[in-house]
């Protein structure tokens, strides 16, 4: 009788899912305001530190666990297995979908151009001869590489994120500084010595990034579609960027889980 009950508790442990004491492991470029980085008390914060965790408890996860990756490491990191997911305002692409799985996005957003204040970057048509900086591996590294030619960039160089690439436009180390513009805005809020010169329209959508047909890809879609319902989405946008989302934003509307490709 007693061997019977241990069988079935193992069987019943078998099948609870994440229920049972199991983190999510999630990758991040901590740093990435206001998505992921470290408050003053050093605790990971942000946007989509907020999202993921809310995902993580409605799936059954009883935690997450963050680890700090560049940017450019996040995909081999999920297609390894090193990670169980990742984020880090990823944009979703065809080209991305080759490899890795996203669920349903969450966020709308553009790339932007920003300079110092006192330049005379105005705009990605006074890029001729500039040094220009990206995030390694970003879809601001892809457009930047792109239209070198025709904007005249004289040089591209490539950051491990968005703080040492903005210490360098502040030194005169870069003329500009492409990169997604909400990081951008919320991080020069209180820097008057910045400014975003143009926004680049090209039409992107953020979400969470996982190995290439993982099973927990339409899971987090789901949860996501119930997160959207029930306004707390919603709700981080107005928490970090301090306005309503617009009803017609991927953060929103309901939206389908994009589809991988060979």
């Amino acid at each position: 009788m007693r061997r019977s009950i241990l069988l079935a508790a193992t069987l019943a442990a078998a099948f609870a899912g994440p229920a049972l004491a199991e983190t999510l492991t999630v990758g991040a470029n901590i740093g990435n305001v206001p998505w992921e980085f470290q408050d003053d008390k050093s605790e990971t914060v942000g946007f989509e530190v907020d999202l993921v965790k809310e995902v993580a408890s409605r799936l059954g996860y009883d935690g997450v666990e963050f680890s700090n990756i560049p940017f450019s490491g996040l995909f081999s990191a999920v297609q390894s297995g090193r990670v169980d997911a990742a984020v880090s305002s990823i944009t979703i692409t065809a080209e991305r979908l080759k490899s890795v799985s996203f669920a349903q996005p969450y966020y709308d957003s553009d790339q932007s151009l920003s300079a110092l204040a006192s330049s005379d970057v105005k705009g990605t048509s006074t890029l001729k001869g500039k040094t220009v900086g990206v995030d390694t591996g970003s879809t601001g590294d892809i457009y930047a590489t792109a239209n070198q030619e025709k904007l005249g960039i004289t040089e591209i160089r490539r950051f491990e994120g968005l703080a040492p690439a903005m210490l360098d436009l502040g030194n005169g180390g870069i003329d500009g500084y492409i990169s997604d513009i909400p990081a951008v805005a919320y991080y020069i809020k209180d820097k008057p010595q910045f400014a975003v010169v143009e926004r680049i329209k090209t039409g992107e959508q953020y979400s969470i990034m996982f190995a290439k047909d993982s099973p927990l890809t339409a899971k987090a879609s789901t949860t996501i579609t119930a997160m959207k319902k029930d306004g707390f989405i919603a709700k981080l946008h107005e928490k970090w960027f301090g306005t309503k989302a617009e009803d017609s934003t991927s953060t929103v509307a309901v939206a389908e889980t994009p589809k991988t490709t060979n």
